[in-house]
């Protein structure tokens, strides 16, 4: 039994297999259906004489069974004549394809495409079709999918559809009752008058998308057409085959025969000429059925000239590229092409509506209507922030493109774009005037040459993060204006550090990938280089002798790079005001000597590493202000260290400390002072008489049993961090460091309770206590808006 809903799907099937019928498909139809129909009523005829006998033994055979094999050949050829939209290898890609046909024709984009297609002909002063023509065309009567397709409400209105973009253009053309000027070269497509709802854009794309998968599966295969052409070649055999049989037995036909009854003694005659009642019909019938089957082996004949004439499995879109509405349409191939050129033969009207959704230009018109719809200036002058250096900031992510209203930001100075499929850039960039600082995190940027030459006027800084050294940018090389160029990901031998030797303005580079070497030619390269970066992610660096050569270095940072000592090259960088190795493999400092003619060395960072000793040549960098010895393994803490009077921030966190030395005093320039996470049982008592300038003290993690007394003396103390120690109570003259009002002391509740209720009055407004929120200094605090606005992003990406 067959559901009604499947009898309508299969008439609907049915209907819809009639787009690929080219009109001599649709005359062999009706071809066999006249064979068919002259076979059975000749049939019938000679069925109702088979039961006269002379009729039955005398008639020759070719007279007596060609109706029944002619009723027999039509069925094959019946069964024959679609054989390819039924194929099992064959019918699921013509019915997607027919899907796919269907969702174009109803799509409101396929309407507005079109309707722009033909203004921009009008405007080009060429011969064309009036649009109210072209409007003929689209309406609902005209659409042969209409009846299978969902019936709309209010039809929806035509509105101007970009179909291709100029490259090198830089004049917005739009339209306007009154005539304008336009000019000699292909001008942009406008966008006045698009409307497209939500809806109907999200539908657009994922036909576009469905569109793309479609055709990347049937252009590699062309099993359509091999079984069409196999279909014609076995429909022309036959008929072949037919008539060279049939031919010579045509003088064989006959339906008046001599017999010889045995009825004499009735009759008294011995022989008889037997003639056949409907004769003059089954002649005509036969005549009729050979008429028609020669007709059928034309047709069948034109229909192979056509295959082997035309290159079938090629569709380059000729028509389109003339009339040049769409000059970027692709050159289909193989199956995809084929079922155009048949579709083609149908109604050519239906090419240009699928055409619409193999148009990459189409496809980013939609792109540029749905971000014009939804990415407006006044969301994106929403989203801008400003920095911690008070710069206007704004990031995009997982967008298909960039939005037409972010080059009118013209008070936006840093752009990060992440995971931005097509960031293209066009002269438009000349708008964002105050644009000095762009980040390109996973994402694809082109520059248009005049948006080129925008951004080597402009652009200062440059950040770029990439998966492989080919995703970067070749247009980065000649950013004359750059002063800052960042690169993280693997930066292998295809892209040379030398290619940057244009960059003359180039003060900082920073590299976070896997260097193998150090480039020889780095000097020559960036010889004005002011600050270099290097985070190797804990792959062995080599070729660092090549430092020596860069003496303008202020700045240089070695992360990760596996160095198991101080480079020698150091000591010819008598500039070098901040140098950072932590995170290597160091174990001693014994070329630490070599950097005391470094007058200008005032950050010295080696943490994480393995240094288990400081040399007592430390104390002859008489310039360090900021020193940094964290994760390391430190036992104790050389004397002449605390002869660097100049120290302002001592960091020793994560050692093997035992003891604070009392020399400490000497350092009475320091402001911040880390001995967390060692060994320490108690704190000498000249840090807090002497250090007066000390704000930040970090004791945390120890093992502290009391606190000495003049700690009230640090007027300038605002952090104080006992967390997990051994303290069993607090001084009360905490109470009277004011800088700890408001949160500054940290320790647990319990602890807390052993002050005094005025000094704890005094500190409790704000004061962070308890154990379990060890953490709680550590992690940054968010308000709910920021809180939803990084949701989104990560909803997005």
């Amino acid at each position: 039994m067959f559901s009604l809903s499947e009898l309508v799907s299969l008439e609907q099937h049915e209907n819809r297999s009639k787009l690929l019928k080219p009109w001599w498909e649709v005359f062999m139809d009706y071809t066999v259906v006249l064979m068919l129909m002259t076979s059975v009523l000749a049939s019938t005829v000679q069925l109702s004489r088979d039961k006269v006998v002379c009729a039955h033994e005398i008639l020759p055979w070719s007279s007596r069974f060609f109706p029944y094999i002619a009723l027999l050949l039509s069925l094959m050829l019946v069964a024959s004549g679609s054989f390819w939209l039924h194929f099992p290898h064959t019918s699921a890609c013509i019915e997607h394809f027919l899907a796919i046909l269907a969702k174009c024709c109803e799509s409101p984009w396929t309407s507005q495409a079109l309707t722009h297609t033909a203004r921009q002909e009008n405007l080009q002063d060429k011969p064309k079709v009036p649009q109210k023509s072209l409007h003929g065309h689209l309406r609902v009567e005209s659409n042969p999918f209409r009846p299978f397709l969902k019936q709309s409400d209010s039809p929806t209105p035509p509105s101007p559809c970009p179909s291709s973009h100029s490259i090198d253009s830089t004049v917005t053309v739009r339209l306007t009752s009154s005539s304008a000027h336009f000019p000699t070269h292909s001008p942009p497509c406008p966008k006045q008058g698009i409307s497209l709802d939500k809806s109907d854009g999200e539908e657009a794309r994922a036909l576009f998308e469905r569109v793309k998968r479609f055709r990347s599966h049937c252009e590699s295969s062309d099993v359509i057409y091999k079984v069409y052409l196999a279909q014609t070649i076995f429909k022309l055999l036959m008929v072949t085959l037919i008539l060279s049989y049939i031919g010579p037995l045509l003088n064989a036909f006959s339906f008046t025969h001599i017999c010889h009854p045995e009825v004499q003694p009735l009759v008294a005659y011995t022989t008889f000429q037997c003639i056949h009642v409907l004769s003059s019909l089954l002649h005509k019938l036969l005549l009729t059925y050979l008429t028609l089957l020669g007709l059928y082996g034309l047709l069948n004949f034109y229909t192979l000239s056509w295959i082997l004439y035309n290159s079938l499995r090629e569709y380059p879109f000729d028509l389109l590229k003339e009339t040049k509405s769409q000059r970027d349409m692709p050159e289909l191939r193989n199956d995809l092409a084929f079922l155009l050129h048949m579709l083609d033969q149908y109604d050519p009207l239906l090419v240009q509506h699928l055409s619409v959704f193999l148009c990459p230009d189409s496809e980013s018109d939609l792109l540029d209507t749905h971000l014009e719809g939804h990415w407006g200036k006044d969301k994106l002058r929403d989203l801008t922030t400003s920095d911690h250096r008070g710069h206007t900031c704004l990031q995009l992510v997982a967008l298909p493109q960039l939005p037409p209203a972010l080059f009118t930001l013209s008070h936006l100075q840093v752009l990060k774009l992440e995971l931005i499929t097509d960031a293209r850039f066009t002269v438009q960039v000349s708008d964002m005037t105050s644009l000095r600082e762009l980040h390109l995190y996973q994402c694809t940027a082109i520059v248009e040459p005049s948006a080129l030459r925008v951004l080597q006027e402009r652009l200062e800084v440059l950040s770029i993060i990439f998966a492989h050294s080919s995703e970067i940018p070749s247009w980065v090389v000649s950013l004359r204006s750059l002063h800052e160029l960042h690169l993280s990901g693997r930066l292998g031998r295809s892209w040379p550090l030398r290619s940057l030797r244009n960059l003359l303005h180039l003060r900082a580079l920073v590299i976070h990938g896997m260097l193998q070497q150090l480039p020889g030619v780095l000097h020559e390269v960036a010889g004005s280089l002011v600050r270099l970066e290097v985070s190797n992610e804990d792959a062995k660096l080599l070729g660092v002798s090549s430092l020596k050569q860069m003496v303008d270095l202020t700045e240089l940072q070695l992360r990760g790079c596996q160095l198991e000592r101080l480079p020698s090259s150091l000591q010819a960088l008598t500039k070098l005001q901040a140098l950072d190795i932590h995170n290597n493999r160091l174990r001693t400092l014994g070329e630490l000597s070599r950097l005391a003619h470094l007058n200008c060395l005032s950050c010295l960072r080696l943490s994480n590493n393995h240094i288990g000793a400081l040399p007592a040549c430390i104390g002859e960098l008489k310039g360090l202000v900021v020193l940094d010895l964290c994760n390391n393994q430190l036992l104790n803490i050389p004397l002449p260290l605390f002869s660097l009077c100049n120290l302002q921030k001592l960091l020793l966190a994560g050692n093997l400390l035992e003891r604070l030395p009392a020399e400490v005093k000497a350092l009475q320039q320091l402001t911040e002072l880390d001995i967390s996470r060692n060994r320490l049982q108690r704190l000498p008592s000249e840090l807090f008489t002497n250090c007066m300038k000390l704000c930040l003290l970090n004791v945390s993690h120890n093992s502290l049993r009391s606190l000495p007394v003049g700690i009230s003396s640090l007027n300038h103390l605002c952090k104080f961090d006992l967390r997990d120690n051994s303290l069993c109570e607090l001084p009360a003259e905490l109470g009277r460091c004011s800088g700890l009002r408001g949160g500054g002391l940290l320790v647990e509740y319990c602890i807390f309770l052993s002050l005094p209720p005025r000094a704890r009055d005094f500190l409790s407004n704000s004061c962070c206590l308890g154990s379990n929120e060890s953490d709680l200094d550590d992690f940054p605090h968010f308000s709910p808006s920021q809180w939803r606005f990084s949701s989104a992003m990560e909803s997005q990406i």
